[in-house]
């Protein structure tokens, strides 16, 4: 299943990145949605290629009913974010992968914040994939509108966060 969703903060690409691998940040967003952030890593330096790596624990109360049947009350999500350097506008790349524990879930996607008239446009393009024979394919197709309004609250909250910060 396909992830697409791109929004426009009026920021510049060097505040939005920063918040984007702030810790206190990466907690906020995971206790806006009732979970908790129990591990946040930057590997490397912001101002060139870097990595980030955050473990949460968040409920499944919000999942439909054929996710929760393997997964339980609560997922274990482990995000890793790979950081290209800057492209000489500014503009930066990450990949994203989230894995899942206990669940035959994967996610990849690629995270574009562009230079765009003196704000930001994040784009966003992924999928979501699931290795369970048969049922597979249900099983993305019901995850990934979860997935997607997680990525997509992470960036309306950079706007928010940047303004009261």
């Amino acid at each position: 299943m396909a992830l697409s969703a791109t929004t426009t903060l009026p920021h510049s690409v060097d505040s939005v990145a920063a918040v984007l691998v702030n810790e206190d940040f990466q907690r906020h967003v995971s206790q806006l949605v009732g979970g908790n952030l129990e591990s946040f890593t930057v590997d490397g330096d912001i101002a060139g290629a870097f990595n980030t790596t955050s473990v949460r624990t968040l409920p499944t109360t919000r999942l439909p009913e054929i996710a929760r049947k393997f997964v339980g009350e609560n997922l274990k999500v482990t995000q890793v974010e790979n950081w290209e350097a800057p492209a000489a506008d500014g503009s930066r790349q990450s990949n994203i992968s989230l894995k899942i524990a206990g669940a035959p879930v994967d996610v990849t996607a690629v995270q574009r914040l562009v230079a765009d008239a003196g704000g930001t446009r994040v784009e966003l393009e992924g999928a979501v994939k699931s290795s369970v024979p048969f049922l597979g394919g249900k099983i993305a197709d019901a995850a990934e509108p979860m997935v997607a309004k997680a990525l997509n609250l992470q960036a309306a909250q950079a706007q928010a966060w940047l303004e009261s910060h």
